[in-house]
Formats: C-alpha cells, sequence, structure tokens
C-alpha cells in the first residue's frame, strides 16, 4: 500500500497517547500500545498529536516518540507524524527532521495563540507543503488554536500543493463538512476529529475518524467506520450507541487525561501518568470514567 495514496487516510485511525512513567516517556508501553492498536485492526495511527501530548514533550522527545511509533509499526499500518506548531520555522525543522527519521506523512495544526487572519494560516501551510513532497494532512481544531481553518484556506492550499491530502476537522460543524466535501476533489480526505459526530460527518462524505476511544478500542471505532462507509447505518449506530457514553467520558477532563486512565486501568499501558500542566483525574471523574468503562464491559 502506497502512503502517497491518499485513500490510504480513510478509515479508523488512533490519536495515540504517549505513555509515561516517573517523568519519562515509556517507550515499552508504546510499543505494547502500538502493538494493541494493530491487533484491533485499525486503518492507522497518528503519532504526537494533541493526545501525544504534544505540547510537553520536549524537541528531541517529540522526534524520539516519532522514530519509535514508526519502528513499532514496522509498516503494518502507516504512521502520521504530528509535526505541527505555531512557530511556521518551527514546523518546517520539525516535518524535515522527522522525515530524516523515516516519517513519511504528516498531520499539521493551525498556528494556535497567535492567531493569524486566514492569509498567514494559508502562507504557514505553504511553507510547509514546500518543505516536503509528503503527504500532509491539515489539523483544524478552533476550541485549542482560537482559529480555524478555513474551507476556503484548505481549498486554496490542496490547488497550490498536491500533497495536501486531506484535513481533520474538529471543530464540531456539520455544515462545515459538508462544505468542504463539496470544496474538494473526490480524492481529498475531510476526517472526523470528534468520536462522536463520526456517523454525521461520514454521512456527509467524510472518509473516517482520528479517534481518541480507539486507544481503549480499537477494534470498536474500526467496525463502526467500515459499517457506516459501506452504508450499514444500522450496524453503524448500534455501535455508536454503545460507545456514545465512553466517547463523552473520555473528554470529561482535558484529553488525553480520561484516556490514559482508562487505558491503564484496562492494563493496556502501566501508568495513566500525564504531564504538567495536565495533572491526574479527580476521584469523582475516574468513578465516572470507570463505571462508562464497567458498563461497556471487555473491548
Amino acid at each position: 500500500m502506497s502512503i502517497t495514496n491518499s485513500s490510504v487516510y480513510a478509515g479508523a485511525w488512533t490519536a495515540l497517547v504517549t505513555p509515561m512513567k516517573n517523568g519519562e516517556v515509556d517507550y515499552s508501553d508504546l510499543k505494547k500500545l502500538v502493538e494493541y492498536q494493530i491487533a484491533g485492526g485499525i486503518d492507522g495511527v497518528l503519532s504526537v498529536g494533541t493526545s501525544g501530548e504534544s505540547p510537553t514533550l520536549t524537541h528531541a522527545e517529540h522526534l524520539e516518540v516519532i522514530a519509535k511509533t514508526i519502528e513499532f509499526a514496522a509498516g503494518r499500518v502507516p504512521v502520521l507524524a504530528g509535526t505541527g506548531a505555531n512557530s511556521t520555522h518551527e514546523a518546517v525543522e520539525l516535518t524535515r527532521e522527522a522525515e530524516k527519521l523515516g516519517a513519511q506523512a504528516f498531520l499539521h495544526v493551525a498556528p494556535y495563540y497567535n492567531k493569524p487572519n486566514q492569509e498567514g494560516v494559508y502562507r504557514h501551510f505553504a511553507e510547509i507543503a514546500s518543505a516536503t513532497d509528503k503527504p500532509i494532512m491539515l489539523y483544524s481544531i478552533p476550541g485549542r488554536c482560537g482559529i480555524e481553518i478555513a474551507v476556503e484556506t484548505v481549498v486554496r492550499l490542496r490547488k497550490a500543493f498536491p500533497n495536501v491530502v486531506g484535513v481533520k476537522e474538529a471543530g464540531g460543524s456539520c455544515d462545515k463538512v459538508s462544505r468542504l466535501v463539496r470544496a474538494l476533489d473526490p480524492d481529498f480526505i475531510v476526517m472526523s476529529g470528534d468520536d462522536s459526530l463520526t456517523l454525521p460527518f461520514i454521512s456527509l462524505g467524510a472518509k473516517g475518524v482520528i479517534s481518541v476511544a480507539s486507544n481503549w478500542l480499537p477494534r470498536q471505532v474500526t467496525a463502526m467506520v467500515a459499517k457506516m462507509r459501506a452504508g450499514d447505518l444500522a450496524g453503524a449506530r448500534a455501535l455508536h450507541d454503545a460507545m456514545a457514553d465512553l466517547f463523552k467520558k473520555f473528554f470529561i477532563e482535558p484529553n488525553p487525561v480520561p484516556a490514559k486512565f482508562a487505558l491503564a486501568r484496562a492494563g493496556v499501558i502501566g501508568s495513566p501518568e500525564v504531564r504538567l500542566p495536565l495533572v491526574e483525574m479527580s476521584a469523582e471523574n475516574q468513578a465516572l470514567v470507570a463505571a462508562a468503562m464497567d458498563a461497556f464491559g471487555n473491548p
């Protein structure tokens, strides 16, 4: 399967957490998590996105986690490398360095905090897309970035840079997904960035999800997406309904705190540890997530 084929990026992908222990990245647990995803039939994995705690990994850790994820996946599933930054120069350099380590495709978040206008957003991504011939997926998440990647900006980028192959849309708007699908060519990949909105987004033309819940439920999320894309709405909805409470509970505190708690509780990784300024879940919310997991049962 060619990584340059945009259809590779459809389906169910997991935004991997980055396991930690005693303040350090736990690479043995990262390997276990990657194996768990592959055993669950996931279509692909994202390394060092928001769920991977990209804001608090050091530069060296960021690149090492990407390199190890690629090593552990060993070509069995494609890997997206999260190399975004709100500094265009930093995003370009991270991308170049990750490419040297074997990364074959990249996820780039909208430039956060400095809040550029859409011309600035376009030029930011244009610099990145010019720095590599590898596929790039954009990531629009206005709740974290303070800005979105407008439909018109996505269209401009796709026309100018064929290696801009898709967008992870996490703005919560069915209308925007519909507009993206209608404005872009059929090979362009729109992916849901919200587990709970995956079904309506696919019904409007999105081609899958980059999921948080699939850290624990790769098999179920993959099956839900496959059924929806095959036109089996009843089957897809049954799976959605079974996971709906977990979709909500995985965001009861800032991501990836609940996901790491769930993975540690299920024994997939050894520790729910996160890095400051994130902190462990409150006892009250731990009980709520645990109850939702118990109600769902074994994945």
